[in-house]
């Protein structure tokens, strides 16, 4: 908080507006381009191998690019840490997709399913961090009920990535045969996940930090009291005098800037 009570934020990293701008190019020329491919199916009816893969490709990088913009959302701020982590996360992603898509799958041999499993869990990872760097954007509010709603959803969040990628990483193994269980608590913790993500927003945009009161005015004269006195201690005078002396070097800084001023004129 500045002294005239604007709020200081955090300087944006340099870069970072072009990186916003060159994902919403991304997102909007793949979107163009899979639309393009969609009317053309629809017109001539032939949709072969290459269409699918170039359909793929353009889908791929415009989730991508909707993930990226929610990651740089909080690269500009303390919590940037979780916004560079998220574009690590869904750049492997997005180059296991492509992988996923252009390689033949005839030139695999027994290493498709490993491609397959990195991508889930990549991806998983990737829209988790994402969905919780939208919530981070309220990191800076100060009332308690949003500080402890964001926990309680962040942690929500985090879980039900971990008990989604799991069963990817142990091949079923986890939860073998309390899948029942285990299900139900995964839909227990998505539900407090989707719960504080609809909430949390709302319980901000209603209670929002207060303005810091006006300090007090017999405490602005005490203080400007104590710094006079302290400063004409240090210089040797009584309270007049520093005052008298202020005031002198006031009155000649002006009449100084009042004659500069015809000559700044010519």
């Amino acid at each position: 908080m500045t002294e005239s009570g604007a709020v200081s934020r955090t300087p944006r990293p340099a870069g970072v507006r072009g990186a916003r701008r060159a994902a919403i190019v991304a997102l909007v020329v793949s979107l163009s381009i899979t639309a393009i491919i969609g009317i053309a199916v629809l017109l001539t009816g032939s949709f072969g191998e290459l269409q699918g893969r170039v359909l793929g490709t353009t889908l791929t990088i415009a989730g991508f690019s909707i993930l990226a913009l929610c990651h740089l959302a909080v690269v500009g701020r303390p919590v940037r840490v979780v916004g560079f982590a998220g574009l690590a996360v869904s750049a492997i992603a997005l180059a296991l997709g492509l992988v996923l898509i252009w390689m033949p799958w005839s030139s695999w041999s027994g290493g498709l399913g490993d491609v397959w499993r990195w991508f889930g869990i990549t991806g998983i990872l990737a829209v988790s961090l994402a969905h919780a760097n939208l919530l981070l954007l309220l990191a800076s509010r100060r009332q308690p009920v949003i500080r402890v709603a964001m926990a309680i959803t962040l942690v929500a969040i985090a879980l039900v990535a971990l008990l989604i990628i799991l069963p990817i990483v142990s091949d079923g193994r986890i939860p073998g045969s309390a899948w029942d269980v285990y299900w139900r608590w995964l839909g227990v913790i998505a539900i407090i996940d989707v719960l504080g993500t609809v909430t949390l927003p709302v319980v901000a945009l209603l209670s929002r930090d207060k303005p810091n009161a006006d300090p007090d005015p017999r405490e602005s004269a005490a203080a400007l009291d104590a710094r006079i006195a302290s400063l004409a201690s240090a210089n040797g005078l009584d309270r007049e005098a520093l005052l008298s002396q202020a005031l002198d070097a006031f009155e000649a800084r002006r009449a100084d800037t009042a004659a500069s001023r015809p000559d700044a004129e010519r």
